[in-house]
């Protein structure tokens, strides 16, 4: 797994959005692998959804951030993914915990719903929170469904 390579995907809805997190993190000297979409022009989610989740299951990329105007609609088809564990996270401790507990690997961001400022904290708290193990490996074990 490339822990330097983080997957990035969004709707219309979340391109703004998409646009500030990648220059944010490109600063900080991650390699951004841009899913899409490219501008605000309506588009459908799971087209950019399927694809980022393919890469972190495949271990291409390490985590993956994805936005769509509620968070919804983008998280629920990554979880399609039976190796993927995406966390819908609206705030910064809502991110730590789906890390340290859940051991997420898709950040879900409601793009209408979260400022700018906070995002970079979810985000940031989201890479940077490693999975606590021990008592929550059991859990982890069983959300797969094979």
């Amino acid at each position: 797994m490339n822990k330097q390579r983080i997957a990035i995907a969004c709707d219309h809805a979340g391109f703004p959005l998409k646009v500030v997190l990648k220059k944010v993190l490109e600063n900080k000297g991650l390699t951004i692998i841009d899913f899409g979409t490219d501008s605000e022009n309506s588009v459908d989610y799971a087209d950019y959804a399927h694809p980022l989740a393919a890469a972190v299951e495949s271990g291409d990329c390490a985590l993956g951030v994805t936005i769509c105007g509620s968070g919804n609609g983008i998280n629920m088809t990554v979880n399609k993914h039976q190796g993927i564990r995406a966390a819908l996270c609206w705030n910064a401790e809502i991110a730590r915990l789906a890390r340290a507990h859940n051991d997420a690997n898709v950040c879900s961001l409601p793009g209408r719903f979260v400022s700018e400022e906070e995002a970079i904290k979810i985000v940031d708290l989201f890479l940077s929170t490693p999975f606590d193990g021990g008592r929550h490996e059991g859990r982890i074990r069983k959300i797969s469904c094979k």
